[in-house]
């Protein structure tokens, strides 16, 4: 009269590739490394220009 429930296995973990090492060159792992700060620093210059009223050129003093 006791039913059994059966869970469901989860599915076997497929391995991750592995990351690329760092060379020197144009490599696939440093155009993500480059791609990664352009966009961090992208973000960077708009957080500055949005809280200081002010953009990257006043900063510098060109104008």
């Amino acid at each position: 009269m006791t039913e059994q429930k059966t869970t469901p296995t989860p599915p076997p973990i497929q391995d991750l590739p592995a990351e690329p090492e760092p060379a020197f060159g144009w490599t696939e792992y440093a155009e993500r490394m480059n791609g990664r700060v352009a966009m961090i620093a992208f973000l960077g210059l708009l957080l500055l220009e949005a809280v200081t009223h002010q953009d990257l050129f006043t900063w510098l003093g060109l104008r």
